[in-house]
């Protein structure tokens, strides 16, 4: 990590975006509105294009996505064929 304080705040505020804290809970530790937060930090936060077309799929219940969707969740989890 940084050498700086600031960097180690940098640091953790990705690490929560990246992990799935929830955006509101993000902002209000860091002492910023959520507005600003994505401002700031939107650059940041990793593309997960194919693990949030899975959710969507999901919520629309498609039956196909649930096995998929909650292997890629599960901590420690290995996917078929990996």
């Amino acid at each position: 990590m940084g050498q700086r304080p600031y960097d180690r705040r940098h640091g953790g505020v990705t690490l929560w975006l990246n992990s799935g804290v929830p955006i509101p809970e993000i902002a209000r530790r860091a002492g910023h509105s959520p507005d600003v937060l994505l401002k700031i930090y939107a650059g940041c936060i990793d593309n997960e294009t194919d693990s949030a077309n899975l959710r969507v799929g999901q919520a629309l219940g498609d039956e196909e996505l649930d096995g998929v969707v909650q292997a890629e969740e599960a901590p420690g989890t290995v996917a078929a064929g990996d």
